[in-house]
């Protein structure tokens, strides 16, 4: 079990205080993990001795290392040791995974509330084990700031790489005018900078995000289950509309990802040259021999229609979206199967904020459920996440990286639901949980 800190603090601090600790210039923590998967992928080593030095990993010894005067120990001797979790597709933007709530408090909040509840979401994530996030939208610039704060120390939260708006064409998923009265319509696009009609005007719809702060693009290709509108979940835009907006994210050094779900808007974007397909819940041959020509990452997000066909259920959804969620939901699993077997490369991703925030690590029982092994699921949130977000410094633990570290009771490579249970979190060398007694 953690035993606590042991050189220089008593067991019974609080993980506020050991996190202050933590932040001066310098610090310096021995992690004595009882098993550790430094390189996802590959077999994890027997007892190891993590040393952290300013934020970053600097050793991995053998055995348990007695910590150097001045350092700090974190006993994980009997804990299973990883690198930090990467969720690439979550919204922290205001109330997620309870959308009857978020219906009812529409003409009452506004995005100084939906602020406020972006900082929890964003430290429940981080203590869900997720060190790192890709967020695909939510309002640009308040957005930016909660990503700006966390990289400042001044909020507790995962790292975020921030999309701003996901761009759409007019009454398309995205267009956040879909199925309002004529009033709330009217106000909603006098705003707007994300919906766009043309390839020049899909242009300035990146340029305007970019603007705004985004340090990643994200555009609907095809319709979406949450939109309020009575349209499938077909192609949305035409390629030339796709592959101008994935063109200039690329000259102006932003990855590109795509909100698909149908196969003809799925194999658009990838001929277009898109990074990533978030979603892709209708898959053909043809489409799966792209993935692999263009090496595109599909983002399963499996998590997503399951929770939203049990709201549509329920009738936390409009009515539009009940089909479009029992379409999705049906086709996904069967689809994804045939991916993973084929060998397309897969990210980790939930679609987070349609689930509820902190559940993310539920999305790794469904992959594993459709045909990926442990090891494989536990590589897309780490190794495979890091190199479609261009990440070289996380996904592993080796000497020069950032210390993103997280700790859950027995191997998750034995049994992945493990990862639900995170017991202990390194956030760029900083503790941001540790549970005593927890391990």
């Amino acid at each position: 079990m953690i035993k606590g800190l042991l050189f220089g603090l008593v067991a019974a601090i609080a993980p506020a205080a050991i996190a202050t600790a933590q932040t001066a210039p310098g610090a310096i923590t021995y992690i004595q993990a009882g098993t550790l998967l430094d390189q996802p992928g590959r077999t994890p080593r027997g007892p190891t001795t993590i040393i952290v030095r300013d934020g970053k990993v600097a050793e991995l010894r053998d055995g348990f290392v007695a910590p150097e005067a001045g350092a700090t120990l974190v006993d994980l001797r009997d804990a299973f040791v990883l690198p930090g979790m990467v969720d690439m597709h979550v919204h922290l933007w205001g109330i997620g995974g309870d959308p009857m709530k978020a219906r009812l408090g529409a003409l009452n909040r506004d995005r100084f509330d939906d602020e406020m509840t972006a900082v929890a979401n964003a430290r429940t994530t981080l203590n869900a084990g997720f060190t790192s996030v890709r967020d695909l939208g939510g309002d640009p610039r308040g957005i930016r700031a909660l990503r700006d704060a966390i990289d400042a120390g001044t909020v507790e939260g995962p790292t975020i790489t921030n999309a701003g708006e996901m761009i759409s064409v007019t009454g398309g998923h995205g267009d956040a005018g879909n199925g309002l009265a004529e009033t709330f319509a009217d106000a909603v696009h006098a705003h707007d900078v994300n919906v766009c009609d043309g390839p020049d005007d899909c242009r300035r719809a990146v340029r305007a995000q970019v603007g705004l702060g985004a340090k990643v693009i994200k555009f609907a290709a095809t319709g979406g289950v949450l939109s309020n509108v009575s349209g499938g979940l077909g192609r949305a835009m035409t390629p030339e509309e796709m592959r101008a907006i994935i063109d200039t994210a690329h000259a102006l050094g932003r990855k590109v990802a795509a909100h698909s779900h149908a196969a003809e808007g799925t194999k658009a974007a990838l001929e277009a040259g898109v990074d990533s397909i978030e979603h892709g819940t209708f898959l053909d041959d043809e489409t799966i021999r792209l993935f692999k020509a263009k090496g595109a990452y599909l983002v399963p997000t499996e998590i997503a229609p399951v929770a939203a066909l049990a709201q549509a259920r329920g009738g936390a959804l409009p009515p539009a979206t009940i089909v479009k969620a029992e379409q999705a939901a049906a086709a996904m699993a069967a689809n994804h199967r045939r991916a993973y077997a084929a060998g397309v490369k897969v990210a980790f991703g939930t679609d987070t904020g349609v689930s509820k925030h902190g559940d993310n690590a539920s999305e790794f029982a469904l992959l594993v459920q459709n045909g990926l092994t442990p090891a494989q699921a536990i590589a897309a949130a780490t190794v495979g996440a890091a190199d479609l977000l261009g990440r070289d410094d996380i996904g592993t633990l080796a000497p020069g990286k950032t210390a993103d570290i997280i700790a859950v009771a027995g191997s998750p490579l034995q049994d992945v639901t493990r990862l639900q249970h995170v017991d202990f979190v390194m956030h760029r060398g900083v503790v941001a949980k540790m549970k005593p007694g927890s391990l």
